[in-house]
């Protein structure tokens, strides 16, 4: 290559490495890197346009029951293998048909365009599964509430995570622990 044409490419060639470098930095900025789950932010865009192509599609919240006495009683490693198991599980169950969200702490979200892919009842019974860590059997359990936006009077995210999280809230601590469905 002469000189000239190597001086000419040697700009771009930065730029396609700053670009290549922030889209990564993006990109992980949107996941979350104990569970690899999509972040609030990365998981609302999706999911707002999973919502306005498919408003039919079920929107749930998430919430580990007494996670903060596995934390307090086995350690924070120990509540880290119930979070990341609980990502695992959750993202499993959404498999093609949905995204899943760790929204913070031990919240987590989804939405799926095809309830009829991904039963409720194989959620339940995989998020309350016992997960084991360094020797110790872990009990895990969990409250899940869900909302078809098309129930809706304004079938928007925000107003389906609402009802999402009014459902889950008013099944916490119930025996069992099954959202319902607005």
């Amino acid at each position: 290559m002469d000189p000239q044409a190597l001086a000419l490419s040697l700009p771009l060639l930065g730029w396609a490495a700053h670009s290549s470098y922030l889209a990564h930095r993006l990109a992980t900025a949107r996941r979350d890197p104990l569970t690899g789950l999509h972040t609030r932010a990365g998981w609302t865009n999706r999911a707002e346009r999973l919502i306005a192509k498919h408003p039919s599609a079920l929107v749930l919240l998430v919430d580990l029951n007494d996670f903060k006495a596995i934390n307090d009683t086995h350690g924070h490693a120990a509540g880290d293998a119930v979070l990341t198991a609980t990502a695992r599980r959750l993202n499993a169950w959404c498999g093609n048909h949905g995204i899943a969200a760790r929204l913070g702490g031990d919240e987590f979200a989804a939405i799926v365009t095809n309830i009829g892919a991904a039963n409720l009842f194989d959620l339940w019974t995989a998020l309350d599964q016992p997960v084991t860590h360094n020797g110790h059997v872990l009990p895990v359990s969990a409250s899940v509430g869900t909302c078809y936006p098309d129930h809706l009077p304004v079938p928007t995210l925000t107003d389906a995570l609402s009802a999402a999280d009014a459902a889950m809230y008013a099944q916490k601590g119930k025996a069992g622990r099954r959202g319902s469905t607005t």
